[in-house]
This record gives structure tokens, sequence and C-alpha cells, in this order.
């Protein structure tokens, strides 16, 4: 499970390292260390979701710019609506934590 978990951040890591250039599709106002910044948030968000058995990193959508986090998908309560929203704000360089998540259950 470990080596999944390693290999599916790598694979999030690569993919989004290689939109860091301006024709890439992102924000050409950021830096390119921002972006890594941002990177590296989302990865150990994605992570951090993925460990955990009551969330799924599958159903949340975690896009990250500047530091700021939006949270989309889907959750089953309010309560792990929540839970998404406290895991991203403890990540280090998070500034802000919008989160859209909808609850279904």
């Amino acid at each position: 499970m470990k080596n999944l978990l390693a290999s599916m951040m790598a694979a999030v890591f690569l993919a989004l390292v290689g939109c860091a250039g301006p024709l890439g599709g992102m924000d050409t106002q950021r830096s390119t260390g921002q972006a890594i910044d941002d990177v590296t948030i989302g990865t150990k968000l994605k992570a951090a979701l993925a460990a955990d058995p009551d969330l799924s990193a599958l159903k949340i959508n975690v896009d990250t710019t500047q530091g700021a986090v939006r949270l989309k998908g889907e959750v089953k309560s309010l309560a792990l609506r929540r839970k998404a929203e406290d895991l991203a704000r403890k990540i280090e360089g998070v500034k802000s934590v919008d989160n859209q998540l909808i609850v279904t259950g």
C-alpha cells in the first residue's frame, strides 16, 4: 500500500511539474518555485486524504494556486467535509482553503 501511495504521489508530482511552464496552462504570474510549492502542497494533501480511511482521495479534487487550496468533490457527511478541510489547513504552506465539497449522505 505504501509503494502504491508513493508511486501515486510521484506520478502526480511529475505530471504537475511538467505543467509548470508558461505553455502548460498554469498561471504565468507564478514563479516556477511557487508552482513547485503548489504541487508539493497538493501532493501532500492528496496523500493525507488517501491515508485517511474515511475520506476518498479519488472523490476529492485538490487545486492549489499560490498556497490557496480549493477542495471539490463529494463526501458522505458534514463531519467528513470538515475533516478534509482540517487536513488541508494542516499542510505546510497552505494560506487558505476554499471548501466546495458537497455532502451526499
